[in-house]
């Protein structure tokens, strides 16, 4: 285990009627101008919108929304949003949705306070001042942006990330009923989702981490068995609540702790994304199983353990290369399970794009992706041609 400094101080507000809370969570930080950012009218429908206004009314705070965030969001709206930010003096951002508006919300927080373009936060070393506070109604289980440091934005094909502590949620309110009608499709790309942010944390070359391995380990077990639960009954109620409290569990850092984590398939999978507009989850399902493939040759050691720990494959009889392989088979088999896509050409993707795809992600081969096993263009093109 590595030396560590853990931060996360995220307040969480999880269960039924959890949204109630807004009033007294706006009045502890002392809120003036509101601007709620989130995605299409299931706002209204669930009832968010007219809570969080009726609470701004009680309050005295003048309220701002946005429903313009789309997937994959763009810098352009960011940008718009930042100005109008300035404009209204905003001192608080509620972002209501997945990670998408939260994202867009964290970004939107950088820039208020600064005199440049917000992308510069995404392309260079610039030093935060301040930032305006963030505060989440999650609805979506999936990135666990609500609790994590991190925002990631496009900007035409770029598609980048930003990781300050600045930038955590101050409050997070999680509701698991606001999950119960969500479309069958996004709540597996919300699972598959949340199941990489576990594995590009086990995925890791440091050794004696033997609680974080448990930890993830016993994460990843809940999702499978929570997921199963949730293809029987999309109702299940007790399913959807660990479901939505492993979405920030997989990735609020905690599982971070005593290790390097990889990130490697994120890093392919975000040029997928941007190349091809595909939903990350279902991106990430892909980009898993070819990584898998690839690691049982290149470097097994870690992909075969999890064979052993979660479905039992036994060193006895396998080797690491082929514990490896059927690891990929089990995961195959569930996100298949979960009725996702497994392969680029069940998207009608083909090999068009791999060289300029592996070039932004490398920055035209100056660096390396991944910290398990850092991949060159090269070894990046290979597994993208394993993803067909």
């Amino acid at each position: 285990m590595i030396n560590f400094n853990y931060y996360n101080p995220a307040k969480i507000v999880f269960g039924l009627g959890s949204e109630k809370e807004i009033k007294n969570l706006l009045k502890e930080y002392k809120v003036k101008n509101l601007l709620m950012i989130y995605s299409g009218e299931f706002v209204k429908t669930l009832g968010i919108f007219d809570t969080v206004k009726s609470a701004c009314q009680e309050l005295e705070i003048k309220f701002l929304e946005c429903g313009d965030v789309v997937p994959n969001p763009k810098i352009e709206l960011v940008r718009n949003l930042t100005e109008l930010g300035k404009k209204e003096e905003v001192d608080f951002i509620l972002a209501v949705g997945g990670g998408s508006s939260i994202d867009t919300a964290k970004a939107i927080s950088l820039g208020i306070p600064y005199d440049g373009d917000v992308w510069d936060f995404f392309t260079s070393q610039v030093k935060i001042n301040k930032v305006v506070p963030v505060g989440v109604i999650s609805t979506i289980p999936a990135s666990g942006s609500e609790t994590s440091n991190a925002t990631i934005i496009s900007n035409g094909l770029e598609k980048l990330g930003f990781e300050d502590n600045a930038i955590i949620p101050k409050f997070a309110i999680m509701n698991p009923e606001f999950t119960l009608n969500l479309p069958a499709y996004q709540t597996s790309c919300g699972i598959a989702d949340i199941l990489s942010h576990l594995l590009e944390r086990y995925f890791s070359s440091n050794t004696k981490t033997d609680t974080t391995d448990y930890l993830i380990e016993g994460s990843i077990k809940a999702l499978i068995l929570n997921a199963d639960r949730l293809m029987v009954n999309p109702k299940n109620l007790d399913a959807r609540a660990e479901v939505q409290w492993l979405a920030s569990i997989a990735h609020n850092n905690l599982l971070d702790t005593g290790r390097v984590s990889d990130w490697a398939s994120h890093r392919i999978e975000h040029e997928i994304s941007a190349q091809y507009g595909v939903t990350h989850g279902e991106g990430m399902a892909v980009i898993l199983l070819a990584y898998c493939e690839y690691m049982a040759s290149a470097k097994p050691e870690r992909i075969a353990q999890l064979a052993n720990r979660i479905y039992n494959v036994d060193y006895y009889n396998y080797s690491l290369q082929e514990m490896s392989l059927k690891l990929k088979d089990h995961l195959e088999s569930f996100f298949i399970s979960l009725n996702l896509k497994t392969k680029l050409s069940q998207m009608d993707i083909d090999d068009t794009h791999f060289k300029e795809m592996a070039n932004r992600a490398t920055n035209n081969d100056t660096n390396t992706i991944g910290h398990y096993l850092e991949l060159t263009n090269k070894e990046i093109i290979e597994i993208l041609y394993k993803a067909i």
